[in-house]
């Protein structure tokens, strides 16, 4: 039971890869402690300044479980117009 982390832009390059799949059932906030673990202080650095969509949609709960076959998009902040 896993879903899918999809990382854009200066999240891609902290993390290294543009997407990887993780085990399900954890709150967001628990996902992105094991993802700063697995990656290392710059990506944690950009996971504190980031905005997330579950399956295209705004997280606004980051306790909530995240259940099987989600897409999480890491969306660090952009520059320009």
């Amino acid at each position: 039971m896993e879903l899918t982390v999809r990382y854009f832009a200066g999240a891609r390059a902290a993390a290294g890869r543009a997407e990887e799949s993780v085990p399900a059932g954890r709150s967001l906030d628990e996902l992105l402690d094991d993802l700063a673990s697995r990656h290392g202080e710059h990506l944690a650095v950009v996971l504190g300044a980031a905005s997330f969509l579950v399956d295209g949609v705004a997280c606004h709960d980051r306790r909530a479980s995240l259940p099987a076959g989600v897409t999480v998009d890491v969306l660090p902040p952009f520059a320009g117009g």
